[in-house]
């Protein structure tokens, strides 16, 4: 009973950032809630591996996760400097 209110609340919790995810005023706003999105439904999937008895879930929830995580650091990075491979100017070769 206590994964099933954990779930609905979870659930609201997305709803909340999908809002905010297509309403957010700021492009890192967005981001924010899409990542806040992610995050939750790696705790729904969690929350799902406990309802049905498959711990396996867990493994699934921890990938999803980590691909969560390293698509925010990529799409942040893409919009800073409109290319994935630039350096940064802290980060250039002494060649340059």
């Amino acid at each position: 009973m206590i994964y099933m209110i954990t779930a609905l609340g979870i659930v609201v919790g997305m709803a909340l950032a999908l809002y905010r995810g297509l309403d957010g005023p700021t492009l890192y706003d967005r981001i924010l809630a899409v990542n806040a999105f992610g995050t939750m439904t790696v705790l729904m999937i969690a929350v799902l591996g406990f309802l049905m008895e498959r711990p396996d879930f867990l493994d699934i929830a921890l990938v999803y996760a980590l691909i969560n995580f390293i698509g925010t650091i990529a799409v942040l990075k893409f919009f800073e400097y409109q290319d994935l491979g630039k350096q940064s100017s802290t980060h250039r070769n002494e060649n340059e």
